[in-house]
């Protein structure tokens, strides 16, 4: 069927371009438009032929447009206004249609050419004006915040300062300096700083001399951490620190807070304008108008991640794996987890005294995922047998998603199985210090269309991330979003710049375009302060009951109406002509929003009656400036075009006003508030184009085509 319909098409617009053509050759005086539009016919017909609808649809109206302007009407600077009026009218007509064969009940279908899908594909004429959470309802997620996390961050920021002012005190190394890997492995003979996974929010002191305990936790210690952290409780030679319940509690309330306003910037980034965002003690509750399941799949995804940004060195002097695997096979056992794999690989470690490249056999962990689980239980699995190894101190292991091919003719790539990274506990770089992220072509050799996410640092994060690639040219840095390690590339130089790149995983470019895109959305957007988990999840009905919306666009319509009938009665064919303006306007503010994917909301009809009722305002100050100048003896002619002058500045005023009101709110506004000033800017934007440029069109065509006895009634 589209086969078909894109042959006639084909033939059709070929047919007109050789007729147009034709005409040209023979009707000299309007030979440039014919023959303009013979080209964009020729166009449209090539456009047809190869299945490209938007480029044939404009293609064809621009055809539409020329023939308007080789036509004898009026002039012809009247005539090519006209046809960009046309053109507009005609590309919202088929902006609109989906919404209209909805908001009619099929009575206006929309072709299965134009609004069928596609096999993979969408439909060509991919726009729908949709309603929002109040007018149908939607899916309601509730997130529930982990503030043990927010916590557990706040007082791992007080083990690191902990240990740098231990260090200092022992006369280790100079105050405010961050410890050296030389200087903590001193201070761990003195003094042993734990920040237990469990509980939270403690930390535990343990001296390895008992007098240490009085010495180095004096009266100036316990005053630089008493604001969180209260007096320590002392039990021998152990002091252990907890972080205060009120400071806990303030830490709670500026995770959930924080958490808030990133995910409603995720939402606003997702384009989801009428999507409200609100807390309750602990849980962050998103609702979202719609019920297109692919998108909701697409929102749950973006919404939960938290965009924890981390740069770490791996350790890869210590072969960790290494000794792990060989006690497994001494035991002789079973493997701890099936499918359990130990490789080697060659990793850079440094440079010798000569400045050549120091290179390693290292082993690590490998579990492939088995085809019957998802891949976070197959990490999860993964996690918790680690998690059973004694790890030296300061030291972490990271998992990195391994990919391998599943389609050898596209090429097209899945996940294969998870891998372990063996890194240094300590933060070199955190998502704090990003200034940017920005997807971008991968320009490497040999990336075959690939993409990565370009990073600019802040000043301090650019200086941070020069001094630590100085110091470890040719050695591994870990790339780690949410605890998962992106990447880990060699430094080869030193970086000083501020910019760096995040490769995504996958080889197959498709995947690195959606990763990409969505890695740079949630990084501008803000790391979550914590983790969020989904508690609950449902569908809701409309929050406004059916008769209140009946009645709501009754009243809308009802005084719209009246609005029109008395234009109509009060200035006669004037009136005629604004009402058609109005309609005008009001039907290409509609495409617009349909164009831009919005949903309707009770909030967005307030907006639309609003710029409906400044049209109307628009369109009385010009008739009563035609209608000045006419009684002054004008002729219509003239006063048309003095009354259009004159009034022009007020229009433009009072719409410009409007917009500038409009901006404050959709700045900051949230959910409905921020939906009906977009109606609002949308239809004053329209406003100014249809009230001084719509109407003016309207109106000399009545004054140059009227009889010379016929009179100009303006009421």
């Amino acid at each position: 069927m589209t086969n078909q319909v894109n042959q006639i098409l084909t033939y059709v617009f070929a047919s007109l371009a050789v007729l147009l053509a034709a005409l040209g050759y023979f009707q000299r005086p309007r030979r440039n438009a014919l023959w303009i539009a013979a080209g964009c016919a020729a166009a449209a017909a090539g456009s047809a032929y190869f299945d490209s609808f938007w480029a044939m649809a404009v293609l064809g109206i621009f055809t539409i447009w020329a023939l308007l302007a080789a036509t004898n009407l009026i002039d012809f600077s009247w005539r090519m206004r006209a046809g960009l009026v046309v053109s507009l009218a005609l590309v919202a007509i088929l902006s609109m249609w989906p919404t209209l064969g909805d908001m009619t009940g099929g009575k206006l279908p929309c072709p299965d050419y134009l609004c069928a899908p596609r096999a993979e594909l969408p439909p060509r004429v991919n726009m729908k004006l949709g309603r929002g959470l109040d007018l149908r309802g939607g899916l309601r997620l509730v997130y529930t915040v982990d503030v043990d996390e927010a916590i557990r961050d706040r007082r791992d920021r007080y083990y690191e300062e902990m240990r740098a002012v231990l260090a200092t005190s022992y006369g280790l190394q100079s105050a405010n300096q961050a410890p050296t890997e030389e200087v903590l492995k001193q201070l761990r003979e003195k003094v042993v700083v734990e920040a237990p996974r469990q509980p939270a929010n403690q930390l535990i002191l343990t001296f390895t001399d008992l007098a240490d305990v009085e010495a180095r936790i004096d009266a100036r210690f316990r005053d630089h951490f008493r604001a969180d952290l209260g007096n320590p409780e002392v039990n021998g030679n152990r002091a252990i620190y907890t972080v205060r319940e009120a400071a806990a509690s303030e830490i709670r309330d500026t995770a959930v807070a924080q958490a808030k306003e990133i995910v409603l910037r995720r939402v606003d980034e997702l384009g989801l304008k009428e999507a409200a965002v609100s807390t309750r003690s602990e849980d962050i509750i998103v609702e979202v108008p719609g019920e297109d399941e692919r998108s909701f799949a697409e929102i749950r995804d973006v919404i939960s991640q938290t965009a924890r940004l981390e740069f770490k060195l791996l350790d890869d002097d210590l072969d960790f794996f290494g000794p792990v695997k060989n006690d497994l096979e001494k035991k002789g056992a079973a493997w701890p987890l099936e499918g359990l794999e130990f490789q080697r690989e060659r990793v850079p470690s440094g440079v010798d005294e000569n400045g050549d490249r120091i290179v390693k056999v290292i082993t690590f962990a490998y579990l492939p995922i088995p085809k019957t689980e998802e891949p976070k239980v197959t990490l999860e699995r993964l996690k918790e047998w680690v998690g059973s190894l004694q790890l030296p101190p300061d030291r972490e292991v990271g998992y990195g998603l391994e990919y391998e091919t599943i389609d050898e003719v596209t090429l097209k790539q899945g996940p294969a199985g998870w891998r372990t990274y063996f890194l240094k506990s300590r933060a070199e770089i955190t998502g704090d210090m990003l200034r940017d992220a920005r997807a971008q072509p991968d320009q490497s050799k040999g990336s075959l269309g690939g993409w990565n996410v370009g990073l600019v640092f802040t000043e301090q994060g650019g200086s941070v991330f020069g001094k630590i690639t100085t110091a470890n040219v040719k050695k591994r840095f870990a790339i780690i979003l949410d605890n998962k390690v992106e990447s880990a590339p060699e430094i080869l130089t030193a970086i000083t710049g501020g910019h760096a790149q995040i490769t995504m995983g996958s080889s197959d470019p498709e995947i690195q375009l959606r990763d990409s895109r969505k890695l740079e959305m949630v990084l501008r957007s803000g790391a979550l302060p914590a983790p969020i988990s989904p508690s609950n999840e449902q569908r809701i009905g409309p929050s406004l009951g059916k008769d209140a919306i009946d009645l709501s666009v009754q009243g809308a319509a009802v005084g719209a109406f009246l609005v029109l009938v008395f234009m109509l009665a009060y200035y006669e064919y004037a009136g005629l002509i604004s009402a058609v303006s109005v309609m005008l306007n009001v039907f290409l503010q509609l495409a617009i929003l349909a164009s831009l994917g919005a949903s309707m909301t009770l909030p967005g009809i307030a907006g639309i009656a609003l710029t409906m009722g400044m049209g109307v305002d628009a369109n009385v100050l010009q008739n009563e400036r035609v209608r000045d100048e006419l009684r002054d003896g004008k002729s219509p002619r003239a006063a048309v075009s003095i009354g259009f002058d004159r009034a022009l500045s007020a229009i433009v005023d009072g719409n410009l006003t409007t917009i500038i009101s409009a901006l404050v709110l959709a700045q900051y506004g949230t959910g409905p508030i921020k939906g009906f000033a977009y109606t609002l800017m949308v239809g004053t934007t329209v406003n100014i184009f249809c009230g001084v440029f719509v109407s003016r069109v309207l109106f000399d065509l009545y004054v140059r085509t009227m009889g010379r006895k016929a009179k100009f009634r303006v009421g």
